[in-house]
């Protein structure tokens, strides 16, 4: 019934906006909590009610049957709008023939060192033009809104040079201008070691390389990964002098493939959040779960890629911010749906329905320092919603079925399931 793929114009007034009669809200126990650390997200409720937006915040948390736009949420549960605070948009083609490799036993090292994997998708944005570049990026949003995802991080690192790091980071804020969803931007600058270069050298370039990227304006935080086909924990290390003498955050790819003992020297760092976390040690568990960083798991990359599962019982158990995100990228994690990735966590993480709600929502928008916006269904916050058509509990139960009926940005409709288009009304 309702698309809506662009930012409408922010001049237009926003309408008034009731969901009443849900049979259940995802509602926080105490308003404010920045984030939720392990067994906290009991304290979230599934209980009845309505809501009511007014100039795309939450004004309250029951129905004004006056407003213009009424929706009826009966048989259905209200949460706050997902948060991917893990993707690798924009990028170019995709690389169906490497899972192929793959399902035949080949290593992802092994199709990385022969000029696959992160080479493979940065020729693809080469030789791509910006418009196929962001029809794609943006055709993907679109696959998310429709999956409730209200917002989403974008990562550059499929330019492996100056001029297309500048290109990628520069099509990412494009992006933002052309999608419903929030969108925040963080420059992988060493994401692979290109051609010609050592880690060492390329790691030179990025300091050089860095100011610019700041200058721009639209970059909040730096990202490395970490691996022994990549760059080691050295590199972590400089790359986190740059981030905190930039005032942006240090975001970290480590342990995805082997244990490099990377986590303690990233939180040393300082890091906002260290991503994947399946080869994690176990004495570094407890040192995470005590900082002021998120663990930010990734099952869908480990399900595609077939690697061991992230501890993410342990994590949750020492009181750690645990995240679950997508990883959406062309090649290890061509995944686009949180209540995928919700339905996976709960089966191979052992996590309950709440934990893994908390993990797509409030603690999501904390590791892009979005907590205060959105994340929690809260009087004065944003309203970004996502309306399912079931109870909170049959996202996992009935894995790979898209539950979405309807989702709100800013509290305007952006998209309906057309089944589901009886539900709005505007009066």
């Amino acid at each position: 019934m309702v698309i809506t793929d662009t930012h409408p114009d922010p001049a237009a007034e926003v309408p008034s906006l009731a969901l009443r009669d849900a049979a259940q809200r995802l509602l926080p126990a105490q308003r404010g909590r920045a984030c939720l650390r392990g067994g906290d997200a009991a304290e979230l409720a599934l209980e009845p009610g309505g809501l009511t937006a007014r100039g795309g915040l939450i004004a309250a948390l029951e129905a004004d049957r006056e407003a213009e736009i009424v929706v009826d949420a009966r048989g259905c549960t209200l949460i706050p709008g997902l948060v991917d605070c893990h993707t690798h948009l924009p990028f170019a083609g995709w690389r169906a023939g490497e899972y192929e490799r793959k399902i035949r036993g080949d290593a992802y090292e092994a199709i990385a060192r022969e000029g696959g994997g992160i080479a493979a998708s940065a020729r693809a944005l080469r030789e791509s033009s910006d418009a196929a570049v962001l029809a794609q990026s943006a055709a993907i949003a679109s696959e998310m809104l429709a999956a409730g995802t209200t917002a989403f991080e974008c990562k550059s690192g499929y330019g492996l040079a100056r001029e297309a790091e500048l290109r990628a980071l520069r099509l990412a804020g494009e992006l933002d201008d052309v999608v419903a969803q929030r969108t925040t931007s963080t420059a992988l600058l060493a994401h692979a070691i290109p051609p010609g270069h050592t880690a060492d050298s390329w790691l030179a370039e990025v300091e050089a390389m860095v100011p610019e990227v700041i200058a721009t304006g639209a970059v909040s935080a730096l990202d490395i990964f970490v691996e022994s086909i990549a760059f080691g924990t050295e590199h972590l290390e400089r790359m986190g002098a740059l981030a905190a003498a930039a005032g942006v955050d240090l975001r970290a790819h480590v342990e995805q493939l082997s244990t490099m003992r990377s986590v303690t020297v990233a939180l040393r760092a300082g890091a906002r959040s260290v991503d994947h976390l399946s080869q994690i040690h176990p004495d570094d568990i407890a040192p995470l779960a005590a900082a002021p960083c998120a663990a930010v798991l990734l099952p869908g990359a480990e399900f595609m890629n077939a690697e061991r599962c992230a501890p993410a019982r342990a994590l949750l158990d020492a009181g750690a911010i645990v995240v679950l995100a997508t990883d959406a990228n062309p090649g290890t994690s061509p995944v686009l749906s949180l209540p995928l990735i919700v339905g996976l966590a709960v089966r191979r993480y052992g996590m309950s329905t709440r934990e893994a709600l908390a993990a797509v929502t409030l603690n999501a928008a904390w590791t892009l320092r979005l907590e205060r916006e959105i994340g929690s269904l809260e009087v004065g916050k944003r309203a970004d919603l996502v309306l399912l058509d079931c109870p909170a509990e049959h996202i996992a139960y009935r894995f790979g079925r898209n539950p979405v009926a309807a989702t709100f940005v800013g509290g305007r409709p952006a998209w309906v399931r057309p089944d589901q288009a009886w539900r709005v009304r505007t009066r």
